[in-house]
């Protein structure tokens, strides 16, 4: 019954934590844009023949 009076308190601080963060990088535009990034590198933009 103690393990619990410890690990309760820990768990929703470990929670709490990870929800503030996600609302941090939410805010700050960290997943405006999921899509652009990973196709970027398919479009020839001719930066080799320089």
């Amino acid at each position: 019954m103690s393990v619990i009076l410890i690990m309760l308190p820990i768990a929703f601080l470990l929670a709490g934590g990870a929800v503030l963060a996600f609302i941090r990088a939410a805010r700050s535009g960290q997943f405006d844009d999921l899509d652009t990034p990973s196709v970027r590198m398919l479009h020839d933009d001719g930066a080799e023949e320089r």
